[in-house]
Order: C-alpha cells, then structure tokens, then sequence
C-alpha cells in the first residue's frame, strides 16, 4: 500500500519514524526564527511548557548545549539562528535520531516547521506507537498553537486533547485536560 501524502506523519517501518508537523504562518521568516532562538530561554514563547516538561538546555541555546524534556535528552547538533535547531537524541537508549525546528521562508509567508527522524530499537519499537507518539503529537501541536499566539496569527485551532492523550497524561501524572492560556 503506499503512504498517504496527506497524513502529517508516516513510518516507513515499524522501526522508523519520520514525523512532520508544520504550520504556515502570515508572519516574515524572522519573525518567525525568534521563536526558535528563544527555545529554553525566560524569553520562550514556543515550547508549550504551561502543559508540558519544559525543556531546559544547559548553558543556553548553542551547538554543544545538552538537554531535554521530560524523560527525553538531548544535545544540540546544529544552530542557525533565526533559521533553525537540531537536537540528537542519547536518552532514551532505543531512541537514535533527532528532532529539529526550523523556519522555511515562502514570500511574504514562512512555515514553522517541526521534523522527527528516528531509528528506534529495542523496547522504544514498542513505546515510541503506545506512549511517545500520541503525547509528541500532541506536545508539537500545543508548540505550534503557542507560535500562532505568540505571533498574534490566531489562537491556537485545538480545543482539547485526544481521549488517548487524555488517559496517557493522566496515567503520568499530569493533569488530563488543557489549561486555558
């Protein structure tokens, strides 16, 4: 069967992921980059970390800079600011790959978008589908909703989180339904 170019994601494998989530916004590239050159900063207007663990980055935003969220670490592999941030992850073990935020100019127009690359191995071939995937879902949607609120583009398109999202958050810990903003 072939993928369906309409989905926001698709797996080549069960051991690969490919996540794409992207958001057009009516703002200039710039803009759109201070969102990503304050990741983990006081200043952070992206990262949704009124719902979720915040992402914190140990000295600041640069090349080198190791961190994470959650149960999720990371260095950062590259930097271009106003432009773009890669992280590789090393935790958790069966989690190789990276995840990045970058901005693609498109005239008077730029996308905010967020990309996921990963092998996955071991036990995370199981926990990535059951546990990491719906709440990363989740968690770059709220992200993305924040930038159109930071940006005063909109205010954010989802009401609530999915039932799955919902039982996973509060199975963590963590309060079951969204905070209004």
């Amino acid at each position: 069967m072939a993928p369906n170019p309409e989905l926001a994601w698709q797996r080549e494998s069960a051991a690969e992921v490919h996540s794409v989530h992207e958001r057009t916004l009516p703002v200039s590239a710039g803009e759109a980059g201070a969102l990503i050159d304050g990741l983990s900063s006081p200043r952070d207007r992206l990262w949704p970390r009124d719902a979720w663990p915040s992402m914190h980055l140990t000295p600041d935003l640069r090349v080198g800079a190791c961190g994470g969220h959650g149960p999720i670490r990371y260095e950062v592999e590259a930097y271009e600011p106003g432009r773009r941030v890669r992280f590789r992850f090393f935790a958790p073990r069966g989690l190789k790959g990276f995840h990045e935020f970058a901005v693609v100019p498109a005239g008077e127009e730029c996308a905010l978008r967020h990309v996921l690359e990963a092998r996955l191995e071991g036990l995370t071939r199981l926990s990535w589908p059951l546990l990491y995937e719906p709440l990363h879902d989740a968690l770059i949607e709220d992200a993305l909703d924040r930038a159109e609120s930071a940006l005063g583009t909109g205010a954010g398109r989802r009401e609530s989180w999915s039932y799955r999202v919902r039982v996973l958050r509060r199975l963590l810990g963590r309060p079951a339904i969204r905070r209004p903003r």
